[in-house]
């Protein structure tokens, strides 16, 4: 019995989008993160991914490049892949992938190329839920941006947020239903969820990813040359589709933060706040502590620096806490197969005074990361330098990972 007789999920890559708000010279899913393309890195996580025929719907003029570039991430598995030319809308391309599914599947995931950094695992949520709810499937986040409701150039109210999510791929559905809406949609819609869920079917939610973000403008493909830059993913690597990954070691990573007194409110460090001292200025909340384990996770995870993933181009996190971060990044070093180990930081201030608190400090630290054991030292430089004059704050740590 061949692989393909076995076969009871697909899943239907969407390539074929010319990408005009990225600027490229090429389709946007033949734009290069690092030395692969767009579409490289997406196919990377989908063959990670469990075991499913895989179609690509490209630009009729890159059917070829398409075809070479995932028979190579497929390896073992390329007898899965086939490749089609795509229409005029988003719309018209998925519908050309669907006629190309096998006999034998059952569930069907459509996923856009642009969300190049997707983990398998997220991929695999996706069809575990239609497999066990039978109910179509979105992968989503929480929306964390204030929203505001905006007529002309005023804002004219607040859209209530907790009731919002963000909506990711891939997007999964059983066969029939998604088969079924396709052939009775008379209009576009911004995605599948929508189509499908115009025809009466239900939709449920699934925890979506950080690394699914759609890579869309310059800034968002910037965002993604960080992380690959820092990953120790591999994403491109023919034979990681095949189930081949290098022996894990623990890895360790290094992180510092400074941040110079002059914020509104109170203080806010080491994951707590601090009455009656005076506030340090930042994007988020300004706290080094935080701010320098979170660059150390990052580091040893390989996920690039706290600047790439929560800078200011990042709005949702201005005046973000620690707990926030914290919690945001261990998530991340998670999807990427790490646990955290343990954490050791050093805070060099001349106030507020440390000791009384240390036991506060790591302990909501700690809770922060799920856990995983944090200790603080603290020193005042002895008056020297701008920690010592008290102009600033100082933060150094070291973060250890272990393979989940």
């Amino acid at each position: 019995m061949d692989i393909a007789s076995r076969i009871d999920t697909a899943i239907v890559v969407v390539a074929a989008g010319s990408g005009t708000r990225l600027g490229g010279s090429a389709p946007k899913a033949f734009v290069g993160i690092d030395e692969h393309s767009i579409l490289r890195h997406c196919l990377a996580g989908v063959f990670d991914a469990e075991q499913a025929q895989v179609i690509v719907v490209a630009p009729a003029s890159r059917v070829g490049e398409a075809l070479a570039e995932a028979e190579e991430v497929a390896g073992e598995r390329r007898e899965l892949v086939t490749v089609v030319p795509g229409g005029a809308t988003r719309q018209e391309s998925v519908a050309a992938g669907l006629k190309r599914l096998l006999p034998t599947v059952e569930t069907v995931l459509v996923h856009d190329a642009a969300r190049a950094l997707t983990p398998g695992e997220t991929i695999d949520r996706v069809a575990r839920a239609v497999r066990e709810t039978g109910r179509a499937v979105v992968p989503t986040l929480p929306v964390v941006d204030t929203l505001k409701r905006v007529d002309d150039d005023r804002i004219v109210g607040v859209v209530d947020r907790a009731a919002l999510a963000a909506a990711q791929t891939p997007q999964g559905f059983a066969r029939d239903v998604l088969l079924t809406a396709y052939a009775a949609a008379s209009r576009e819609f911004t995605d599948d969820a929508a189509l499908v869920q115009e025809a009466g079917h239900q939709v449920l939610s699934v925890e979506g990813s950080a690394l699914a973000f759609k890579i869309t403008t310059p800034a968002d493909l910037d965002r993604a040359r960080h992380l690959v830059a820092g990953s120790s993913r591999a994403p491109a690597v023919p034979g990681r589709a095949a189930g081949a990954s290098p022996a894990q070691l623990p890895r360790i990573g290094m992180g510092t933060d400074v941040h110079a007194v002059g914020g509104d409110g109170p203080l806010r460090l080491a994951g707590l706040e601090w009455p009656d001292e005076p506030a340090l200025s930042g994007h988020s909340d300004g706290d080094a502590v935080a701010h320098a384990i979170v660059d150390a996770l990052l580091s040893a995870a390989g996920l690039g620096d706290i600047g790439a993933l929560f800078g200011t181009d990042r709005p949702e996190f201005a005046g973000a806490r620690a707990d926030v971060f914290l919690a945001e990044t261990r998530r991340l070093v998670e999807e990427a197969g790490w646990r955290i180990g343990n954490v050791s930081a050093q805070v060099q201030a001349r106030r507020p005074i440390f000791a009384p608190r240390r036991a506060e400090a790591q302990a909501a630290l700690s809770a922060a990361l799920g856990g995983a054991p944090v200790s603080v030292a603290a020193t005042t430089t002895d008056g020297m330098g701008f920690t010592g004059s008290g102009d600033g704050v100082q933060a150094f740590a070291v973060a250890l990972l272990v393979p989940a």
